[in-house]
C-alpha cells in the first residue's frame, strides 16, 4: 500500500498559514476581506538592499557559494552579534545562515536533539507557551518532546524563574524562548531575561546538557519602553545559548529568506560545523546573490528600520485602543512585534449573526471570517491558554486596522 509517512501524515498544517491563505483565496473571489493573518510586514524592502542584490546579480554572482555563507556575509552578522547584542565569542565560523529562521530553526533542533533509542525516555524541549505555531512541531519532528510552560495575560506571558526552575530536569535538552514574542506582542526585560539566565546557569549540574535557543527575529520592533537584550550576552550561559535571527521581519524581506543562527565559544563552533553538515545535504547555501543585500541592510538600513519601528509604535497604539473599546475583549498591550493577542472566551456559548455556535476560537475566527470577513488567526495551536485568544497582525496600515476594528465591533455586537 502507497503512503507518506506517519511523521509527515501526522503533522499539522500551520493554522496562520491556512487562515492567511483563506483570506487570499476569498479575496480573489472578490470578497472584501481585511486580513490580519499574515506575520508579514507591509513595507517594501529598502532600496539600497534591493540594489545590492541587482548589482551583485549583474556582476554575475549568480554560482554557489560556501554552505554557511561567504566570509563576508558571516563576519558582518558576527559583528552585529558582538557589538549590537553584546554576546561574547562570535566569530565568522561561529555563524551559519540559513533559507529563513524557520529553516534555522529546523536545522539546529536536529543538530541538538537525539530521537530516543529503546528503552529512553525523549530529550525534552522547555516552550513557554502560548508561543509560535512552528516550534513544537519542529522540535517533536527532531525527536524531541515538549515540555508547556504556561503563562499568562496578567504575567504578560512570560514564564517566571521558579516556574523554569520546577521544570528542568536532567531530560531537560532545550529551553526555547522568543523575546519579543508571536504571538503575543510581549517581550521580557533584560532584568527578567537575566533572571532566567541564572536558572539556566543553576541547571547546569542537574541538566548539563540544556541549550537556550533564543529567536530573536523581532528584536528590532520594539516600542513600549523595554529594552531588547540578548540572553546569550550573559556571560554564565553565553557558551549554552544559540541565537536565532534574520532580515525578514525587521527589514521588511520576508521574501528574500535569511535567517542565520550565532553561537559562541567551543561548543558554539562545534554547533555550527554541524549546521554545516546537515545543511549541506539539505539546501546548502542561500541564493548567492543576496549576501551583498544582508550586508547591506545590517550596515546602511537603520534609518529605514527606525521608520519602520515608529509606524508599528502608532499602530499598536491605536489597535490596543480600538480592542479595549470592544465589550468582552480583554487585551494585553502590545510592547513588541506586531501582534495583539486578546482573549475572546467571553463569547464563548454564544452563536453568530448568521446562527454559527461559537464555543472556541476557531469558532470565533471562522464566523469572523465568514461574516464580517475579517482573517484574525484563532489561538488554539499556540498552546497553553491559547485557546482562548486570536492573533491579530497589525503589518498593515491604520486605515485597514480602524476599518477591521468597526467590523470587529459589529460583529461583536450583533452575537446572541
Amino acid at each position: 500500500m502507497l503512503q507518506v509517512s506517519r511523521r509527515v501524515a501526522d503533522l499539522k498544517p500551520s493554522v496562520t498559514v491556512a487562515f492567511m491563505n483563506r483570506a487570499k483565496q476569498m479575496q480573489r473571489r472578490g470578497l472584501p476581506v481585511l486580513a490580519f493573518a499574515a506575520g508579514e510586514p507591509d513595507f517594501d524592502t529598502p532600496a539600497p538592499v534591493k540594489e545590492a542584490a541587482i548589482e551583485a546579480l549583474r556582476k554575475g554572482q549568480t554560482k554557489y557559494m560556501p554552505t554557511l555563507g561567504d566570509p563576508d556575509t558571516r563576519a558582518a552578522i558576527a559583528r552585529k552579534i558582538t557589538e549590537e547584542n553584546g554576546v561574547p565569542g562570535v566569530t565568522p565560523e561561529h555563524v551559519a545562515i540559513s533559507a529563513g529562521g524557520k529553516h534555522a530553526l529546523f536545522v539546529a533542533c536536529h543538530c541538538l536533539l537525539d530521537a530516543p533509542g529503546p528503552g529512553e525516555a525523549p530529550q525534552e524541549v522547555l516552550l513557554p507557551v502560548p508561543s509560535w505555531v512552528s516550534y513544537a512541531p519542529i522540535a517533536e519532528l527532531a525527536g524531541g518532546r515538549v515540555v508547556e510552560l504556561p503563562t499568562t495575560p496578567e504575567g504578560g506571558f512570560k514564564v517566571t524563574p521558579p516556574q523554569l526552575r520546577a521544570a528542568i530536569t536532567p531530560r531537560s535538552r532545550l529551553l526555547i524562548l522568543n523575546s519579543p514574542s508571536n504571538p503575543c506582542g510581549t517581550m521580557y526585560s533584560p532584568e527578567e531575561l537575566r533572571a532566567l539566565a541564572a536558572v539556566v546557569a543553576e541547571a547546569a549540574r542537574t541538566a548539563p546538557g540544556l541549550v537556550v535557543i533564543s529567536d530573536e527575529i523581532y528584536e528590532k520592533i520594539v516600542y513600549g519602553g523595554i529594552e531588547h537584550f540578548s540572553i546569550g550576552s550573559v556571560p554564565e550561559i553565553a557558551e549554552r545559548t544559540v541565537t536565532i535571527n534574520g532580515l525578514s521581519k525587521a527589514y521588511a524581506m520576508t521574501g528574500w529568506r535569511v535567517g542565520y543562527t550565532a553561537a559562541s565559544g567551543a561548543f558554539g563552533l562545534e554547533f555550527t560545523n554541524a549546521m554545516a553538515t546537515l545543511q549541506g545535504q539539505m539546501s546548502t547555501n542561500i541564493t548567492s546573490f543576496v549576501y551583498p543585500a544582508i550586508r547591506t541592510a545590517l550596515r546602511s538600513c537603520a534609518a529605514e528600520v527606525e521608520a519602520m519601528r515608529q509606524a508599528f509604535a502608532r499602530r499598536a497604539s491605536l489597535i490596543s485602543k480600538r480592542l479595549q473599546s470592544v465589550p468582552g475583549l480583554r487585551s494585553v498591550t502590545p510592547t513588541g512585534a506586531f501582534y495583539a493577542f486578546p482573549d475572546v472566551s467571553a463569547f464563548f456559548g454564544r452563536r453568530s449573526p448568521a446562527g454559527r455556535a461559537i464555543d472556541s476560537s476557531s469558532d470565533f475566527c471562522e464566523a469572523l471570517l465568514e461574516e464580517a470577513h475579517v482573517a484574525f488567526v484563532p489561538g488554539e495551536d499556540f498552546g497553553g491558554c491559547g485557546r482562548n485568544h486570536a492573533r491579530i497582525s497589525f503589518a498593515c496600515s491604520e486605515d485597514q486596522i480602524n476599518r477591521g476594528m468597526d467590523r470587529l465591533g459589529r460583529f461583536v455586537a450583533g452575537l446572541r
